[in-house]
């Protein structure tokens, strides 16, 4: 019996968009509240910029995921539509334009023929569309699914820090929830670089730097631009 192989390419699409959300949820929130903390404003003004930063960030990852990838599966139809076209009136030069891929990758050119024969007779789109435009269904582009993971890891993301800033001191805000928030990004970092089959301590070491170097700015720009509460 032939072993079952795993692969994670079929994992790309969601993980790229919910990384990214809960990645980003996590640190524009913590560097906000920190960045107003800074600034010296009082405890309760401080949640409601965090709550204020998780509502909108969400609603932001969402649309803008959505329009991106709905733009990238646009793209994707006119090609695979200009694709259609072509086959209904060149048939045989698009068999030939496959057999000469299927060459280009090593086949002989008997066997480069013979495949894209039987490819063509079985579905000729298909064929096109994966081996010359490079379209799967493992990387097809879903702007719906792709806003919803967005917005909802984001907005999970963002609420670790948010919770952190409520069960913390008031004199003791912005280290707890840098401490806190560096230590999310690290196990989330690491997480996504085990999950997409990368070494674990890499990602969260990558993800760690750039989390403490962003809150350390808005941390001094916040201290810079704030006033005397």
């Amino acid at each position: 019996m032939q072993a079952l192989e795993f692969h994670r390419g079929d994992r790309i699409g969601w993980l790229r968009a919910a990384v990214l959300g809960a990645n980003d949820g996590l640190l524009s929130t913590a560097s906000l509240i920190v960045g107003v903390a800074a600034a010296h404003i009082a405890p309760r003004n401080i949640l409601v910029a965090g709550l204020a930063g998780l509502v909108a960030g969400a609603m932001s990852m969402a649309a803008g995921e959505y329009v991106s990838v709905s733009s990238q599966a646009d793209t994707e139809k006119a090609d695979v539509d200009l694709e259609r076209r072509e086959l209904a009136e060149n048939a045989a030069g698009e068999e030939a334009e496959l057999a000469a891929i299927y060459v280009r990758r090593g086949l002989t050119a008997a066997l480069a023929e013979e495949v894209a024969a039987q490819l063509t007779a079985h579905d000729a789109l298909g064929a096109h569309s994966r081996d010359e435009l490079g379209f799967s269904d493992a990387l097809k582009a879903r702007p719906v699914q792709a806003a919803l993971a967005s917005a909802a890891t984001f907005a999970m993301g963002a609420a670790l820090p948010l919770f952190v800033a409520i069960i913390s001191p008031a004199n003791l805000v912005i280290p707890v929830v840098i401490g806190c928030s560096l230590i999310f990004l690290g196990v989330l970092g690491g997480v996504a670089a085990r999950v997409g089959g990368a070494p674990m301590l890499a990602g969260a070491i990558r993800v760690i730097f750039w989390g403490a170097l962003a809150m350390g700015i808005t941390a001094g720009v916040g201290a810079l631009f704030g006033v005397a509460a």
